[in-house]
């Protein structure tokens, strides 16, 4: 099992990993090799080689994320490409019940915080035009010559 899942934030990818790890794959949220502390960036090629070694050392993993570089940079060692599509309004409601992130946040206050600054950045999912908006995704998708699946709907657990 070698599965990349892209999709908006609020989608599922998280929830998809954890399903799919639960029958044996490694999983690696893009998340955690794509930022340095303080909220920025790490350099393209950091991440990368990241992404290389935890892909050198499992034989059967997960990856997932909204990172189009990142994505477009694991789909040479995948089998199977799940695209998570269920709308803009399924992923709102999603973030608003997200559980607490204690990798990405320092208290539960921190992240509910955050949660509007989110909320208005998945809603503009349709129209963004950088790596992380829906034209990029589905050319990322489109463009894919192996295995792929699109899912609409929330029933995507596995």
């Amino acid at each position: 099992m070698r599965i990349v899942i892209i999709g908006n934030s609020g989608s599922g990818k998280s929830t998809m990993a954890r399903a799919l790890a639960a029958e044996g794959a490694a999983v690696l949220p893009l998340d955690d090799i794509a930022w340095d502390p303080g909220v920025v960036r790490k350099p393209l090629a950091e991440s990368v080689a990241a992404l290389e070694d935890f892909v050198r050392r499992h034989d059967a993993w997960v990856i997932e994320g909204c990172y189009g570089d990142l994505v477009r940079a694991a789909l040479r060692h995948c089998e199977e490409l799940v695209f998570l599509n269920p709308g803009i309004e399924t992923c709102v409601e999603n973030c608003r019940r997200r559980p607490f992130e204690p990798s990405k946040f320092d208290s539960p206050e921190a992240q509910d915080e955050r949660l509007d600054a989110l909320i208005a950045w998945v809603r503009t999912y349709d129209t963004r035009d950088d790596e992380f908006g829906l034209a990029c995704h589905r050319e990322i998708f489109e463009g894919f010559d192996g295995r792929k699946r699109e899912h609409t709907r929330q029933s995507h657990t596995a």
